[in-house]
């Protein structure tokens, strides 16, 4: 309470905020402990964020919301593309904000890991002393004050400091409300890319073809000219990249045998929001599919036999006819799925690994 008095939090704010609050979260701390001993695949990360499900929503959500979408682009210079599939990889288009029971109250997820988890403690008991300064301004009801168990919230997952930082307020109602505000979500993300450098109509990079020998360039930064000078240049079909004095970083996500990438400034603007490759790649292309433009032309090196993003979607789909599975139909594999699997595979007779396959789709189909 006394770091809180320093930080001009009042008395009755603490109160507010901590009344019925009796023990920590022990969920929270559960989920904080939990680390994954696997990497996840490139390409198996694109298909669960960049599929026919996230492009077909994403242009429903874009005619739904066309009034906003326009106004925001036009008050910040952030292409409506980028903000659909900031906001589709972030909360799926607001539908994660409507399942209570994976939400959390954020000052007692941040107090538990501010608290009971050394690795984060420093972190969380800024977001904390942020998520109170945000209830004492009263921009949202202690009750709406609730996001992922480490402090994201909203539409568009903002964490107490961030949304504090680059909150806006664009429905004009005078509260920054980024919980069931979708004015506000998206230029509040808006907002965070223009004010780290958002560049208006350029691209976020180019996919390429190394020539040969190209692969040592990797994480080189030299001049779109220059590149082009190298032999670099897009898949067929593709536009020659500009001949501009504009810098770009070449970057081969699954290595010398998968499609490369030369990134722009636009691309490490999208960094700003969540400081992974990965992350800014799957908002990159599936802000272009929304826009209209082509996906991604040069094969991943997946494994033989592995599944495409539509056949995981089929996967989920025949599961669930059988009887199999009752999650959601999203292409994102997880427990639940490899579970439903084990099920099938067991009555079907066929070895029982819980993995998804193009021999047990085609199990599926008979």
């Amino acid at each position: 309470s006394r770091e809180a008095e320093k930080e001009g939090i009042r008395k009755a704010t603490l109160e507010a905020a901590f009344a019925g609050v009796t023990a920590p979260e022990p969920k929270v701390l559960e989920k904080a402990r939990f680390q994954p001993e696997f990497t996840t695949e490139i390409w198996d990360y694109l298909d669960s964020r960049v599929n026919p499900l996230a492009i077909d929503k994403g242009g429903k959500m874009a005619r739904y919301h066309a009034r906003t979408l326009e106004a925001v682009e036009k008050r910040f210079g952030v292409e409506q593309a980028v903000l659909l599939a900031i906001w589709s990889m972030e909360s799926n288009y607001g539908a994660i904000l409507e399942k209570p029971e994976r939400l959390y109250y954020i000052p007692l997820a941040l107090a538990t890991l501010g608290y009971g988890d050394a690795r984060r403690s420093k972190f969380a008991r800024n977001q904390l002393l942020g998520a109170l300064r945000i209830l004492q301004a009263g921009d949202v009801e202690r009750s709406q004050l609730t996001g992922s168990w480490a402090g994201a919230m909203g539409h568009t997952q903002f964490i107490p400091t961030s949304y504090l930082a680059y909150g806006i307020d664009m429905d004009g109602n005078g509260r920054r409300d980024i919980w069931s505000s979708v004015p506000d979500a998206l230029a509040t993300a808006a907002n965070l890319l223009r004010k780290n450098g958002w560049r208006t109509g350029q691209a976020w990079g180019y996919e390429v073809v190394l020539p040969g020998g190209g692969e040592r360039y990797r994480e080189e930064s030299k001049t779109l000219r220059e590149w082009a000078r190298l032999g670099f240049a897009p898949p067929s079909g593709g536009r020659n990249l500009p001949q501009t004095e504009d810098n770009a970083v070449l970057k081969l996500p699954a290595g010398p045998r998968g499609p490369a990438f030369l990134l722009t400034k636009n691309f490490f603007v999208i960094k700003r929001y969540n400081n992974a490759d990965a992350y800014a790649l799957a908002v990159s292309l599936l802000s272009d599919r929304l826009a209209g433009k082509r996906g991604v032309v040069q094969p991943w090196p997946r494994p033989e036999g592995s599944l495409t993003a539509e056949e995981k979607i089929e996967v989920q789909e025949r599961l669930q006819q059988l009887g199999y599975y009752t999650g959601e139909i999203d292409g994102q594999l997880g427990s639940g799925t490899k579970a439903a699997i084990s099920s099938f595979q067991q009555q079907a007779g066929l070895a029982e690994d819980g993995l998804p396959s193009r021999s047990l789709l085609q199990a599926l189909r008979r």
